[in-house]
Parts: structure tokens; sequence; C-alpha cells
């Protein structure tokens, strides 16, 4: 078994802006693992927000192949065990996600198939939210129908804590009937979050994200919420849900939190246990990560895999994006 690890800097197709600032270029890692002469690769984009940087991830896993191909070389020769074993050795995150990944790629491709994604079972295509950045109402009603013209069905809208009202407004007019979702990425934190969510009900929203930060989030108990909150900063694996109950009916089930697919199925099954609805969402990346997350994505009321859409290019074979749905 050989498992090496590079960076990879894609170009942003437009600038693209969050609470937490702009962005043009997205950096992400891949990690290629070969075995008896079939190559996989799985990706991840490491996340500043929870302490990664694409050189901390990359030193993380080198660490790990080292303790992986030990193991290997010491008879370890099946990728499942391998696979529960690396839950133990990495903690979820960036890092994890992209060997975890790599080894479902290649579980399939020793078994006759191309990708991770064709050991279950998928529809023909799955609708996914196409993201609307932060700008001037008037520019993000723009982008709005601009989506709308190309078919799309669900937007995500990304909201900092200034204008969200004339700003939602503005992209609900141009959405027509399209399903909208708000982002907030904790930055709601100065606003009155019950004449916020008050003031948001008249305008037919799906649901809310993380508006406030994670170590912060208690006070949603108390909130009366006409919309669904959806915990995505708060919601990494399955230790945090006990903590979730009464503050959110929703939970983002991102790869790179979880730190791969295998912790990502367990916290689904483990969410639904206890009554939350599923959100599959996503850091920038290729199609390559969109890909690994699909199995998530089919089990979810709200999908958010539109990482590639944003970026100027992307790996091959690439998903197919079109009237705001993935073609597979």
């Amino acid at each position: 078994m050989n498992i090496h690890v590079e960076p990879v800097t894609i170009a942003m197709a437009t600038p693209f802006r969050i609470s937490r600032g702009s962005r043009t270029e997205c950096h992400v890692v891949r990690v290629t693992i070969e075995q008896s002469g079939v190559s996989a690769q799985g990706e991840c984009t490491p996340y500043p927000r929870y302490g990664e940087s694409v050189e901390s991830v990359i030193t993380t896993i080198s660490q790990a192949a080292h303790e992986l191909k030990g193991l290997f070389n010491k008879g370890e020769t099946n990728l499942v065990s391998l696979r529960e074993k690396l839950q133990a050795i990495l903690p979820a995150g960036a890092a994890r996600n992209a060997i975890d990944c790599a080894m479902w790629n290649l579980q399939a491709k020793l078994r006759g198939k191309q990708h991770s994604q064709d050991l279950f079972e998928l529809p023909t295509s799955i609708v996914t939210a196409m993201t609307v950045s932060i700008n001037t109402p008037e520019a993000m009603a723009n982008q709005t129908r601009n989506y709308i013209e190309q078919g799309a069905k669900l937007l995500k809208v990304k909201l900092d804590g200034e204008q969200v009202i004339e700003r939602v407004r503005a992209v609900r007019e141009a959405a027509g009937d399209a399903m909208i979702v708000l982002d907030a990425n904790e930055a709601w934190q100065d606003l009155d979050l019950e004449a916020t969510f008050a003031a948001l009900a008249p305008l037919n929203i799906t649901m809310i994200e993380q508006p406030l930060p994670s170590n912060n989030d208690s006070k949603l108990k108390d909130i009366p919420h006409p919309i669904p909150l959806c915990a995505d900063e708060s919601c990494h694996t399955r230790q945090q849900l006990h903590k979730l109950v009464g503050k959110y009916e929703m939970v983002n089930i991102k790869l790179d939190k979880t730190g791969g697919l295998t912790e990502a199925l367990l916290l689904a099954e483990e969410a639904k246990r206890l009554k939350f609805a599923l959100m599959s969402g996503c850091m920038l990346g290729t199609s390559l990560a969109m890909r690994a997350a699909l199995p998530i994505a089919v089990q979810s009321k709200v999908v958010d895999l539109d990482g590639p859409v944003l970026l100027g290019q992307d790996v091959e074979p690439a998903l197919v994006y079109r009237e705001g749905e993935i073609i597979l």
C-alpha cells in the first residue's frame, strides 16, 4: 500500500463571500492510495475556523499514512478493518476525511466499480442548493435570477449580520417558488433573534443554518423560531448530538467535519433516531469531494453540494449539474 498526499489550489469562478470573508481561491488536499495496482483518491478542504491549514492537514495525513502502511505491512490488509482503525488513529476533521474517502474509493475500485457512490443505491438525480453569496440586496437578487433562469429549485443564501431582512426579501422576490435556506455562519449574535425570526417567517424560508456561534447557541432553546434551525458548526460527529436537542431541528453533515464517510453514515443514523432532519453540506471542493458525500445526500431533506459550480475548474470525470440538480 502506498499513500501520497498533495495540495491543490483552484481559482474560484467568481469571488465567494460569506460572513467570515471573501475568497478568490479554494485550497484542497488530495490523498491517493495505491494497492494491488489500483489507485484511488480522496479530497478534503482544510478549514481555518476549525484550526486547520493545508500545511497542518498534510502533516497529519503523512503521520497517519505511516501508521496505516505499518498496519498493512503487518498483515492488516482488509480495507474495512483499516478504515475502522483510522477512526482511532485520527480525530474527526479534514485530514481523516481525505484518507477515509480514498479508502472508500479504493474499496469500490477493488470491487470493479468506479466510485464509492457505486457501493450505494442512489437515484438518477438529486436536487442541490445553488449558493447566493453575500452582496448588496440588488446583486443577490440578480444572482438569484440567474440561478432561476438556469432551473435552480433550491437556493442557499449566505448572510452576515447586516441587512438580513432586506437581502432575504430581495432574494425571495427574485426566486419565485424556489425553496430558500439561509446560512448565517454564526454571525447573528448581535441581532434581536426573536424579532429577526418573526420578520423572516412570512418570506417562506425552509430553514436557517447556524445563527449563533457554536459556543453560544444554548440561548436558542429559549427563543421562539417559527423557521426550523439547522446546526452546522455545532455538529461535527455523533458526540455533539445530545447537546443539540431542543436547540435545532436539523443537522448539517459535512464530511470535512465528520472526518469522512464512515462517521458521516453513523452520524446520519443516530441523528435520525433522535428525530433530527438531515442536511448534506460541503466545503468548497471539486466533484471528487462531492461524490463522496452522495450516500448522505440521498438521506437528506436539504442537499448543498454545489462546490464545483463555484470553482473555475473541476476534476474529471466531473459531476453533471443541470437545472439545479446533480445528474447521476
